[in-house]
């Protein structure tokens, strides 16, 4: 159950979807000056080195965020993907990036001195990480490190005091409950505070539960009555192209992610469609990348 670590895979082109729909969709929310409480059930260790043991293993990056950044960064990002961009480098010195921000840090570096962050790691590795990556921060009581379950931890968070809740969840889906579970936090959620922003990320891969969970997520948005975004970015076809490797076969890697948003901010479908084609053309590795976006 504690197998997957994050930092193997940071910085890769599922972050930079899911790292781009957060910062945007925080941006929009703290316009507003009532505090917000920031919820995320999968919080990681928080900060990871690009150069480390872990992230240099699978190399992820290299197809991810370092495609964004200098000296392989394009003339002109999309508004967007240049917020994220600017997020992540604000974590490093000159021009090499070392260093990836998790979503807890990214949301920590945005969050104002009203707002109040939660992060739930049951890892005990990356609970210990992260606990002492947010002890440098000095943040006092505004971030809260809980190692627990997130999907059961956030319940006695919502609704929170303030009535503003944004809240964050990628769980690894290695186990195939992920999928139900996160169906299930959903449908709770809504019943306990039917306006709150709700952020889900989910990875595309040829199983038939990542196939049916944004069809779920749907009806749940709809049966309560609330707007809905879905983003995906696929980079890759998920097979082999070569015929020696037999009918079938599955390339290694993600292929796909998505983000599913119950009650996105107005502002979000449209700084979207704007970043999502460049991320998919940036992102390519192969002729099979796309990127879609739908609202209902």
């Amino acid at each position: 159950m504690f197998s997957y670590r994050h930092a193997f895979h940071a910085g890769n082109h599922a972050d930079v979807l899911k790292h781009t729909v957060l910062i945007a969709t925080l941006q929009h929310l703290l316009q507003k000056d009532a505090a917000l409480t920031v919820l995320d059930t999968h919080a990681g260790a928080g900060l990871y080195r690009l150069d480390g043991d872990y992230a240099s293993t699978s190399a992820e990056s290299a197809d991810g965020i370092l495609r964004l950044v200098p000296p392989a960064a394009p003339p002109a990002l999309a508004p967007a993907l240049q917020d994220y961009v600017d997020m992540v480098r604000a974590f490093n010195q000159g021009d090499a990036t070392r260093v990836y921000p998790g979503s807890p840090f990214i949301t920590q570096r945005l969050l104002r001195a009203q707002d109040k962050l939660k992060l739930f790691e049951l890892h005990p590795t990356d609970a210990r990480s992260l606990a002492g990556n947010i002890a440098q921060l000095e943040a006092g009581r505004q971030v809260a490190v809980l190692q627990e379950d997130g999907f059961e931890g956030v319940k006695k968070f919502i609704p929170p005091p303030a009535r503003r809740a944004l809240v964050l969840c990628d769980p690894s889906y290695e186990i195939k409950s992920d999928y139900l579970r996160v169906q299930a936090l959903l449908q709770d959620a809504l019943k306990r505070f039917a306006t709150g922003v709700y952020a889900v990320w989910y990875p595309i891969i040829p199983r038939a539960e990542a196939h049916d969970l944004p069809r779920r997520l749907k009806t749940l948005a709809q049966k309560a009555g609330k707007p809905w975004l879905h983003a995906t970015l696929t980079v890759k076809s998920s097979k082999l192209a070569s015929p020696a490797a037999g009918e079938g076969a599955r390339r290694p890697g993600l292929p796909a992610s998505g983000m599913f948003v119950v009650n996105p901010p107005f502002t979000l479908q449209g700084v979207l469609r704007e970043a999502l084609p460049q991320m998919a053309q940036l992102l390519a590795q192969d002729r099979n990348a796309s990127h879609t976006l739908e609202v209902g």
